[in-house]
């Protein structure tokens, strides 16, 4: 497990561009933390890891937002709207077993909803400081429990 403080969203996308430049082929990132804690932000800085340019936003509305243009592909999913009844429907399984799409990485926020867990996956808490910034916690599971985060960077 890592655990880090981080100071502001820019040091939160920072991270994420690290974090984004480390992962390999069919990662799955399971995001939780309260409204404003700075998921979405993490996600635009993994796709930035990843070589992806165009605007990450949250696909709060959309569920999904699909991105191929970098190195792998980016799934962002949100279940913040939805019923686990629901999530079942959506069978998010093809995106972390790459059925009918590309391998890359899936990015699930509010992954507290999931009625299910892949095998193998990093879960991240995002957690507001009262006294200013977030602490980040990073836990791999499965395969990912060797997967070296040691030199995670969110300076320049």
């Amino acid at each position: 497990m890592l655990e880090l403080k981080l100071d502001d969203a820019v040091m939160t996308q920072r991270l994420g561009k690290s974090l984004g430049q480390l992962l390999p082929i069919n990662t799955v990132l399971l995001l939780d933390g309260e409204l404003g804690a700075g998921k979405t932000t993490l996600v635009q800085g993994i796709g930035l890891g990843l070589g992806i340019t165009e605007p990450i936003v949250s696909p709060t509305f959309a569920i999904a937002q699909e991105y191929f243009e970098g190195r792998i592909p980016l799934y962002h999913i949100d279940l913040y709207r939805l019923t686990p009844a629901e999530i079942s429907e959506l069978y998010l399984e093809n995106y972390w077993e790459a059925i009918e799409v590309p391998p890359g990485v899936t990015v699930i926020e509010w992954a507290c909803l999931l009625p299910y867990l892949p095998a193998s996956y990093l879960a991240i808490s995002l957690k507001v400081i009262p006294s200013g910034g977030r602490l980040i916690t990073i836990e791999p599971a499965g395969d990912f429990s060797e997967l070296d985060l040691s030199n995670l960077d969110c300076s320049n």
